[in-house]
């Protein structure tokens, strides 16, 4: 036998045995390996993207929220806090997919806000709304009954219907968290009209609503409210996302208060506070953007920054389009029931759609032009200098007093006949051009107004004359939509120059009449006694006739007459205020102890915030926020003494 066979065995063995090793150690690397990667999987990253998914899987029917995917997402909260994770955010048809869930009670809230606080804390808006009932068409006492429902949805399309029917005279307490949620001031609660909800709701619950934005005022700061429509929810969804709301009188005035509310009303609610959700997100330009990071979305500060000064304001538009017909008592009148008809009958008191339902366009209100504002006829001088632009019936004029030629037909120039008292410094002036007739902020040409002050009249009134003459440079043509729009934004900027200026609006100092509290207390005294003398006490009869006499100056002595007494009762209570300052001659003189280059500030100014506002994309050529300004200085100078008006 040779002797390769055993040293053959033993090689076979190592080799075997070192296979065999490299084989278990490449196992468990595997394993190590894999570790990680089962771990990350099994990680619910799931739980930082919308959770329309999980939303959509509860559906309408709510019983009672799996308990462990709220656990889920509080393990996720710390999990995926450093994660920068892409947050898309879903679209109008998406949102409005998410079918509803109805709360009732206080344990129903608590298995769903954990659900809604996460969405929360990526995006920190609510679209809010609320419906409520009318009985036959007439409020109680004049007012519309208590809040039937409130509808909350988040940016994701989660949409919660509170009855609040379950909480009234105290049933049962509000959920803390509900009550917190509505009142905190870093959560905004977007809708048509949500200023005044949170009214109602602080009238008939003693619930705080705050951090209102009226949607209204954000379609009018972005300009994409068109001139023909309205403002309201209705409007606003069909002209911006295309979206058409059921806006029927029988789902808008049906029964709120029903044992078992219907799925056609339970779609109705939940889809004016998702549409309102939805219009914010498109008002603001956020589903433009790539998303949001899952860490932080997008926070309050940065969505307060763009709706800087529209929080907490009520709403004061004209025309505003809102199309609430159950609460017609101040804008509708209803129907008067016939005499043959008992009120058993049945038939509901509601305002007659065939002639209450038309709603008043934006802009309603201002006279707008039947006319062009400018007819771009030319003056010439009597060596062919053009002077300025004017209206054809100012040229006219001129040839009718035989003080002026005609030069040109097309385009029509007048030539005068006399040395004028100025001529323009050169040709690149602003009297010298051509002007459009169409809105100078989007350029309709259909529907225009004139005499869009873009200094406001209150200011331009007390300028000194130097300042005053020859200023159509400040007014502009705007359509009806645009100058709605730039009131509400020169609104602000009187409010600012209030606060600068100490010249607020609606103080004592701007109050013209004050009513006078001893003269009131006289006419008071003088009407009982006229009224009800014999059946006052005799003591109480004394005092009052006392009290007359003393503001009359007459001796106790004398007797006070029953004409005497009538006169007392017709006294004006009202008193010219002394300190009587109005705001903007109040702003103007402040600006003037800067002498004429304090004017001019205030000037700039407003014409400069016309520019930031609106942005106008079609102003006349050589328009500008320094206007004259040069002009003025060289030849009035800046010691030039200030008479205001």
């Amino acid at each position: 036998m040779s002797h390769r066979g055993p040293l053959t065995a033993v090689i076979t063995t190592v080799l075997g045995a070192t296979l065999g090793g490299l084989l278990v150690w490449r196992v468990y690397r595997t394993k190590r390996k894999r570790l990680p990667f089962v771990q990350k999987a099994a990680d619910p990253v799931e739980a930082a993207r919308p959770v329309e998914k999980d939303v959509t899987a509860e559906e309408c029917h709510f019983v009672e929220p799996p308990r462990v995917v709220v656990k889920e997402f509080k393990a996720v909260e710390c999990q995926t806090s450093q994660q920068l994770l892409p947050l898309p955010i879903p679209s109008s048809e998406q949102l409005l997919g998410v079918k509803p869930v109805m709360v009732s009670s206080d344990e129903e809230w608590q298995q769903l806000w954990p659900l809604m606080q996460k969405e929360l804390s990526v995006l920190p808006v609510l679209g809010l709304d609320c419906e409520w009932v009318k009985i036959k068409g007439v409020s109680v006492k004049g007012r519309t009954s208590a809040v039937s429902l409130l509808q909350m949805a988040t940016y994701s399309g989660l949409c919660v219907l509170v009855r609040l029917l379950a909480f009234r005279s105290g049933q049962q307490p509000f959920p803390l968290s509900l009550m917190e949620v509505l009142r905190d001031p870093h959560i905004l609660k977007v809708g048509v009209g949500c200023y005044e909800d949170g009214k109602r709701l602080t009238r008939d619950y003693g619930l705080s609503l705050t951090c209102t934005v009226d949607l209204r005022y954000l379609a009018l700061r972005q300009r994409q409210a068109p001139v023909n429509n309205g403002l309201s929810l209705k409007s606003l969804a069909e002209d911006l996302l295309n979206v058409s709301l059921d806006k029927s009188l029988e789902l808008r005035c049906s029964d709120w208060e029903a044992d078992q509310l219907t799925l056609q009303q339970m779609t109705y609610a939940a889809r004016d506070a998702q549409v309102s959700i939805a219009l914010f997100l498109h008002l603001l330009g956020l589903r433009s953007e790539a998303g949001l990071a899952s860490s932080s979305g997008s926070s309050y500060s940065e969505l307060a920054s763009r709706c800087q000064g529209l929080v907490d304001v009520p709403f004061r538009g004209r025309g505003d389009g809102d199309d609430r017909a159950c609460d017609g008592e101040r804008r509708r009148k209803t129907r008067k029931t016939p005499s043959n008809e008992s009120p058993e009958s049945g038939d509901q008191q509601v305002p007659d759609p065939r002639k209450n339902n038309k709603r008043k366009p934006l802009g309603v209100g201002y006279s707008a032009r039947k006319s062009p504002l400018y007819d771009n006829c030319f003056l010439h001088a009597p060596d062919g200098q053009p002077l300025c632009t004017c209206d054809k019936k100012k040229a006219k004029w001129y040839l009718d007093k035989g003080i002026g030629v005609l030069q040109s037909e097309d385009p029509f120039v007048v030539r005068l006949l006399f040395e004028p008292s100025g001529r323009p410094d050169s040709q690149q002036d602003y009297y010298l051009t051509a002007k459009e007739n169409l809105c100078v902020v989007c350029g309709k040409a259909d529907s225009y107004i004139s005499r869009k002050n873009i200094v406001p009249h209150e200011y331009r009134r007390h300028f000194p004359t130097e300042m005053k003459d020859h200023n159509s440079h400040d007014i502009l043509l705007l359509c009806t939509s645009c100058h709605a729009a730039s009131n509400v934004h020169d609104s602000f900027l009187k409010q600012r120059l209030a606060e600068e200026f100490s010249a607020p609006q609606g103080c004592e100092e701007g109050v013209r009449l004050l009513e006078d509290s001893d003269r009131r207390r006289v006419r008071s005294a003088a009407r009982a006694l006229h009224t009800a003398r014999e059946e006052l006490p005799e003591q109480r009869r004394e005092e009052l006739q006392a009290l007359i006499k003393s503001f009359l100056d007459m001796n106790e002595e004398q007797e006070l007459t029953d004409e005497v007494v009538q006169e007392a009762a017709g006294l004006e209570t009202r008193i010219f205020n002394e300190a009587y300052v109005p705001h903007g001659l109040k702003v103007v003189r402040a600006c003037a102890e800067q002498g004429l280059r304090g004017l001019m500030d205030l000037e700039r100014r407003w014409r400069q915030h016309f520019l930031t506002t609106m942005q106008p994309r079609h102003l006349p050529p050589l328009w500008s926020v320094d206007h004259n300004h040069s002009k003025f200085l060289r030849k009035y100078g800046e010691d030039l003494p200030i008479k205001l008006n």
